[in-house]
């Protein structure tokens, strides 16, 4: 099957940015003390779930979220579209496990996981592949499972074509809450919880984090 350009376009972009990623965005997390809440209280409800605790931080980039599941006790590994970012990821955090694939085909069993982490991931994905992302990840969650999708908060689309400090080719994907719900059911998956802030220094837009539960069958 032939690959879709914006997919072709998102990996070299990517490729392209990495080391420069982790580099400015390395102690992002430092500076949002609500996303660590929101990473902190998703991990509790994996470990308090009855099945397996594994956490696929799926579009992981370059692994720094990864490392703070890992450092809050989680059994956490990585997959990313991009095999530069996932270089920069293995390099960086050489004790974590890091594997280049793709979040609407993942190479992983069904019903493996406890929980599924979408930080962002999603952002350059438009609305049908989007739908597909939901339905991997409620096929690798176990009955019970929880999944955690970041968001930017809005409806349009922005096109980039410049991100830290190189040319890229990327569109941004904003969405409200309610319309990501909703393809979250639709999907199968059953919304917990959401909280929406407002931006922080250098956003440009409030963000949004909703928390999903595979129902158990």
């Amino acid at each position: 099957m032939t690959e879709a350009a914006h997919v072709t376009a998102t990996r070299r972009s990517y490729d392209t940015v990495a080391v420069d990623y982790e580099r400015l965005l390395a102690d992002q997390l430092a500076q949002t003390p609500l996303d660590r809440a929101v990473i902190a209280a998703f991990v509790e409800k994996v470990e308090a779930a009855d099945g397996p605790r594994t956490i696929g931080d799926l579009g992981c980039g370059t692994g720094r979220v990864t490392s703070h599941l890992r450092n809050l006790g989680a059994d956490a590994f990585g997959v990313d579209l991009s095999p530069g970012m996932i270089a920069v990821a293995r390099d960086t955090y050489p004790g974590l496990r890091f594997e280049v694939g793709s979040m609407t085909a993942l190479d992983l069993p069904g019903a493996s996981l406890g929980g599924v982490l979408s930080w962002y991931s999603t952002v350059h994905m438009p609305e049908d592949e989007l739908a597909a992302c939901f339905a991997e990840f409620r096929r690798v969650l176990a009955p019970g499972g929880y999944a955690l999708v970041a968001f930017k908060v809005g409806d349009e689309r922005v096109r980039l074509e410049r991100a830290y400090g190189h040319e890229v080719a990327l569109d941004v994907y904003r969405w409200s809450p309610d319309r990501l719900a909703g393809l979250l059911s639709a999907a199968g998956l059953v919304e917990s919880a959401r909280l929406v802030r407002e931006p922080d220094s250098g956003e440009k837009t409030p963000q949004a984090f909703l928390l999903a539960r595979r129902p158990r069958d």
